[in-house]
């Protein structure tokens, strides 16, 4: 078995995995693209970005799903020292015009059609009432000097893909060597900005060093080989298929699958056809592998590794996982985008454990449980996440009061996750402290109840959010998507019922709406401010 790699930047990486030669490194649909040729098409990437200017230190933004040239377009800029900035393909325009000026990307990537979206046009649109500050493509943007369309970009006097790294033969092999060779572990490869759930999206930079680091851990802790078939149904535009998806493979030379979009039923003819091994995601990827009419007549035996992260996770979710998917071992981990894999349940973890924790800290990572005075809690107390660390970020970009506010001044960033620490050492996520509400002073926490509505035969996934009340201060309501064969006569007195036998009374939610599905990320997470302002909404509609 290959062991994984050390290296330390981005062209290390790729001339240490090029000798796996033929080995495939993506696969998309009847594309395939060795690991000899992702190093050499990288490097082409690379050519073209020189060849319009680029230089180390610049950042290049992408707007794109799930797909080979996302990865080229990635390792190209990052080859050559540049970072990058991806973009959510969910995003309106005036969304990615705010991350473009704030993070001055030189160079903006899109898949136009993607979704039936013109990213580009929504981009133009978004700024047309603006003045013009620059004479590039997008004159309200004065850093963006280049757009490329990876497919058709008929009708702009923006480049196509082909067309633009045709313009790379321009750049000698030696001012390219010259410059993969001045990459630094400490350059930084990467700009991520938050979801924006609690409030203006903020920019997390990464250096080489670091995002190499946490593919590294992921590697480790899932025991990735070469032989490994990686299916990266999480988007590439977030640390978890980028990082933990894409990057990792690498790391480990395993066979990357990017998937667009999550369609149940391709993901399973997927899992068949390529015998897909690992499998990580949110919790939403295997709810819905569950609830899927045919999953107990597909062969999903291949599957060997997944963990449900990124959001909390029903406990009933990981034995559902083993004993219906068939997946050999089933793991949690724990990371945030200031931090991606901060915590990981092991090998020898029993399924009982993993559904009650995250596991340890990965290694050179240290966690810390305080209460509000930001004093340590006794083993087994709720208490705020701290993390410290070489992987944790410095601090976020171009905003020293918010990194003032994340980072004390002895290096702990302040995750603002609640959780604690058992006998072992692992952590259980208990909560956000967003998503806390007060029931009469009695602090309750939304994954509890999730928790126990998964446990209902009938319910799929649920959200549960704390709404105003003029006696109690909030009351639960839960928004619930109930399974596909859920019995006609399923009610919401039914749930709260149910829930009554399981939880304390003042948890159990006043209200139980069924909806179809939810507002989400474009990583597939729940998004609970939406919830919680559509809430106040109705409430204001009915005053």
């Amino acid at each position: 078995m290959t062991s994984l790699s050390t290296a330390r930047t981005i062209p290390q990486l790729l001339a240490e995995r090029a000798q796996l030669d033929a080995h495939p490194a993506l696969v998309d649909g009847s594309r395939v693209v060795s690991y000899r040729e992702l190093s050499e098409l990288s490097h082409h990437a690379a050519r073209a970005y020189l060849a319009d200017g680029v230089t180390r230190g610049d950042r290049i933004a992408i707007w794109a799903e799930n797909r080979i040239e996302f990865a080229l377009a990635l390792l190209g800029a990052q080859l050559i020292g540049a970072s990058v900035v991806p973009l959510n393909t969910r995003f309106t325009g005036r969304e990615a015009a705010e991350l473009l000026e704030r993070s001055g990307a030189r160079v903006l990537v899109v898949s136009d059609g993607f979704l039936g979206k013109s990213y580009a046009g929504m981009l133009r649109d978004a700024l047309a009432d603006q003045a013009a500050a620059g004479s590039g493509p997008v004159p309200a943007l004065p850093t963006l000097r280049t757009i490329v369309h990876l497919d058709d970009a008929t009708g702009t006097d923006d480049h196509e893909w082909a067309g633009y790294l045709a313009r790379g033969a321009a750049v000698s092999e030696d001012a390219l060597s010259a410059a993969t060779a001045q990459v630094s572990p400490d350059d930084i490869a990467d700009l991520l900005f938050t979801s924006g759930t609690t409030g203006a999206p903020k920019g997390v930079p990464s250096t080489q060093r670091q995002t190499i680091s946490v593919a590294y851990a992921w590697a480790l802790g899932a025991e990735l080989s070469p032989s490994d078939r990686y299916a990266v149904v999480n988007p590439m535009f977030h640390g978890f298929g980028y990082k933990a998806g894409l990057i990792t493979c690498i790391v480990a030379g395993a066979t990357v699958y990017p998937l667009a979009t999550l369609d149940t039923t391709g993901l399973l003819d997927l899992i068949e056809r390529e015998r897909i091994s690992v499998l990580p995601g949110v919790p939403t990827v295997f709810t819905s592998l569950l609830d899927h009419p045919e999953v107990a007549t597909r062969d999903t035996s291949s599957l060997r590794f997944a963990t449900a992260g990124a959001a909390t996770a029903p406990e009933t979710l990981f034995q559902d996982m083993k004993s219906v998917l068939g997946f050999d071992r089933v793991a949690q981990a724990y990371g945030l985008s200031e931090c991606v894999v901060a915590t990981m349940t092991r090998k020898e973890d029993d399924i009982d454990h993993v559904k009650q924790t995250s596991g340890p800290a990965v290694a050179g990572i240290e966690i810390k449980v305080v209460n509000a005075d930001g004093v340590a809690v006794a083993t087994g107390e709720d208490g705020e996440i701290l993390l410290r660390g070489a992987d944790v970020m410095r601090g976020y970009y171009d905003d020293p009061e918010a990194t003032a506010a994340a980072i004390d001044p002895d290096g702990w960033l302040h995750t603002g996750d609640i959780g604690q620490l058992d006998e072992h050492g692992c952590l259980k996520i208990t909560d956000r402290l967003k998503d806390m509400y007060i029931v009469g002073g009695f602090n309750v926490y939304p994954a509890e109840i999730e928790n126990v509505l998964r446990k209902h035969p009938a319910v799929n996934e649920s959200a549960v959010i704390g709404i105003d009340d003029a006696r109690l201060g909030n009351v639960g309501r839960a928004y619930v998507v109930l399974r596909h064969d859920a019995p006609a006569d399923i009610t919401p007195e039914s749930l709260h019922d149910f829930c009554r036998t399981h939880l304390a009374n003042f948890k159990v939610p006043r209200e139980f709406v069924f909806v179809s599905d939810f507002p989400r990320t474009g990583a597939g997470k729940i998004l609970k401010g939406e919830l919680r302002d559509r809430a106040r909404q109705e409430t204001a509609a009915r005053a």
